[in-house]
């Protein structure tokens, strides 16, 4: 099993990401966007151990919806986040469609797959929330901007470009890459053979809800703008 991470060690972490930083900044890149995103990785990250000890602790179910609810909320606000206008009817397609695409294929493997008992357990459902709802932003929001986009804003190329990351992590996923999951569950000193079954239903998870809230937004979105 894994020894802990000092926090000494831990800083060490960050000198490629300083010189990266540093990098960017004399070739005359801007750094706002970069260090508003790492400062609040360092808080967010910082903060959730304790935020997760009290939720996991947790056996109400209205602990668990309550954050599944927030979750969605953020991860649909940061989608259209570089949009170029974030109307309130963009901002309701994009949480309607991470619940449907995300929400579905989200109950399909805590209770098909997992058989979680209860369904609304928060070590398990929250955890692979994340995962879901994270891959749904990502999709929308390469979505949004290639709508929004002047020179080719169809509904096909922005399905096409949206799935491109997910479609190439199918791709490297064994040969290429092992995935964050199984790197996790094979430090801690689990099976590979049990790890890869657990990352194939992570894979299928993440593409499929990537894809359904894709169609979802799709269809929810002007006949004019898919014409």
């Amino acid at each position: 099993m894994a020894e802990p991470i000092s926090l000494s060690r831990l800083a060490i972490a960050l000198v490629p990401v300083v010189g990266l930083l540093i990098w960017l900044a004399i070739e005359g890149h801007s750094l706002r966007g970069t260090l508003q995103g790492l400062a609040r990785m360092l808080i967010q990250l910082s903060l959730v151990g304790y935020v997760l000890v009290f939720l996991f602790e947790s056996d109400r179910i209205w602990v668990t919806l309550v954050s599944l609810t927030a979750m969605m909320m953020a991860a649909s606000a940061i989608a259209i986040r570089t949009a170029e206008q974030k109307p309130w009817g963009r901002y309701l397609q994009v949480i309607v469609s991470i619940m449907l695409g995300g929400g579905v294929t989200l109950a399909v493997i805590t209770v098909g797959v997992l058989n979680v008992q209860p369904w609304y357990n928060p070590r398990i459902l929250i955890p692979l929330a994340g995962m879901t709802f994270s891959n749904c932003m990502n999709a929308l929001s390469l979505a949004i901007e290639r709508l929004d986009s002047s020179t080719d804003g169809s509904p096909d190329s922005a399905v096409r470009v949206a799935l491109i990351p997910i479609t190439n992590s199918l791709f490297a996923v064994g040969v290429v890459s092992i995935p964050g999951m199984m790197t996790g569950q094979v430090l801690a000193g689990v099976s590979p053979l049990i790890a890869a079954r657990y990352q194939i239903m992570i894979m299928c998870l993440i593409f499929a809800s990537a894809g359904l809230s894709l169609l979802v937004f799709m269809r929810l979105q002007p006949k004019a703008k898919a014409a």
